[in-house]
């Protein structure tokens, strides 16, 4: 959902531009949840408020809890269908290529800045991938290290862009 969104909310509508995006998506996959939902509630409290927030809340969770509803209670009449397996293979395959395009479209995005950001977002994607993956830390950890590294990264380095 996260390209889709993306596209309604920039390309569609213009609510937002590329950066603001960006921050929005970084946000909303740093909050506990469901990142759609985030992202949903952030963009309609960014031009609606609390109104619209509870109101693209709501639309966007609605619709997948009817389904949700709807299939478990079908399930039981066809789970051990071959075709019904078949179909979930294919959902599978759907969904990595959806998170595979959101990822070189935020690379893309990620290029576009200047080379020490550039460098210090690598460094921080990898460190964070090897923390999580490799070493176990936890996901809220690498969040607050990530937010204090990013603070002393626009100190020294950004603040140094601008006065030359």
């Amino acid at each position: 959902m996260i390209p889709q969104i993306q596209n309604l909310v920039v390309e569609e509508k213009k609510w937002m531009d590329e950066e603001e995006a960006l921050d929005c998506i970084a946000l909303g996959q740093s909050l506990p949840g469901v990142i759609a939902v985030n992202l949903a509630t952030y963009v309609g409290y960014r031009q609606r408020g609390i109104s619209g927030a509870v109101r693209a809340t709501v639309g966007i969770i609605l619709p997948a809890f009817l389904s949700i509803i709807i299939a478990l209670l079908l399930l039981g009449y066809i789970g051990d269908n071959a075709y019904v397996e078949g179909a979930f293979i294919g959902i599978k395959a759907a969904v990595c290529g959806l998170i595979a395009v959101t990822a070189v479209r935020l690379l893309k995005q990620m290029v576009g800045g200047s080379k020490p950001k550039m460098i210090f977002s690598i460094i921080m994607a990898a460190g964070s991938l090897a923390a999580v993956g490799v070493f176990g830390v936890t996901a809220v950890l690498v969040i607050i290290i990530g937010i204090l590294l990013g603070i002393i990264f626009h100190i020294f380095v950004t603040s140094k862009e601008v006065t030359r």
